[in-house]
């Protein structure tokens, strides 16, 4: 297919590889080299071109956009790709935004390669929702206001069993516990959320909604529980944003907010060239 194949002939081989939450300093040394090895990459939606510039100019990059709410790749032409190229000898990557094992889908992806009798390995990435709050400089777990934390979607899965999270019993585990909420993909779903979570915390819970996570289009506003879906309409927040929902963010009630039409300006980083 190109001069970088495998040269060994065969299969070859897939890396799933955390892209992160978009900053390419935020990558790990291991996802460089990954990258910079691959023959082939599929490129998940949220991948910025500052990653994809680790690639050898050799490679063949196919973008396989998925994202919720637009149209995007069918999971099962995906698979069938990385499976095609590994099959031709190719070094495959599949570069996916954050985590591939954090509602990454990498669950199914190792599944069904394996099942092809394809090597696969993965390769973490540091997931949205930590990268979120951390920066704004605030933690997730706190000795006195946070002693866990819990990743969960806010996607109702389709075509799945049951109407996705618990959100009620979920609301009385993390009063009674002292957890913080990390919910990704919630925007779209935020006044039911927001509506089964009050059954279980109060009203007054401080809220963070962060979008574009470490990107320099990063925004943030902070809220309660109670104005949480009037605050995500009136400053017109959308994906990808993480809602986090514990005492741990109430320092970020006292940073400068996005307003609509805003851009928090972070610094612009590159990469050096691989």
């Amino acid at each position: 297919m190109n001069s970088l194949k495998n040269s060994a002939g065969g299969t070859g081989q897939v890396t799933l590889v955390g892209a992160g939450p978009g900053d390419p300093e935020l990558l790990t040394l291991k996802a460089v080299k990954a990258i910079a090895a691959a023959t082939v990459l599929l490129v998940d939606d949220l991948v910025g071109d500052g990653i994809v510039a680790y690639a050898s100019p050799q490679a063949r990059i196919v973008f396989v956009g998925k994202r919720g709410g637009c149209k995007s790749t069918p999971q099962a032409f995906i698979e069938k790709l990385m499976i095609m190229a590994a099959r031709e000898g190719e070094t495959v990557v599949r570069l996916k935004g954050g985590d591939p094992f954090i509602f990454g889908r990498g669950g199914e992806e190792v599944e069904h390669l394996q099942v092809a009798g394809i090597q696969v390995e993965v390769v973490n990435g540091i997931t949205a929702g930590l990268a979120a709050v951390t920066s704004l400089g605030v933690p997730l777990t706190h000795r006195e206001h946070a002693h866990g934390v819990v990743f969960i979607t806010g996607h109702a899965p389709v075509g799945g069993a049951g109407d996705g999270a618990d959100w009620r019993a979920l609301a009385a585990t993390a009063h009674s516990a002292k957890l913080t909420l990390v919910i990704y993909m919630g925007v779209r779903g935020a006044q039911r959320i927001q509506q089964d979570l009050l059954s279980g915390l109060p009203a007054a819970t401080p809220v963070a909604v962060i979008q574009n996570a470490s990107l320099p289009t990063q925004r943030h506003i902070s809220t309660t529980l109670g104005e949480l879906s009037a605050a995500i309409e009136r400053e017109h927040m959308a994906s990808p944003s993480v809602i986090v929902v514990g005492d741990v963010t109430r320092a970020i009630a006292a940073m400068p907010q996005a307003h609509a039409g805003d851009v928090v300006p972070r610094p612009s980083r590159r990469p050096r060239a691989a």
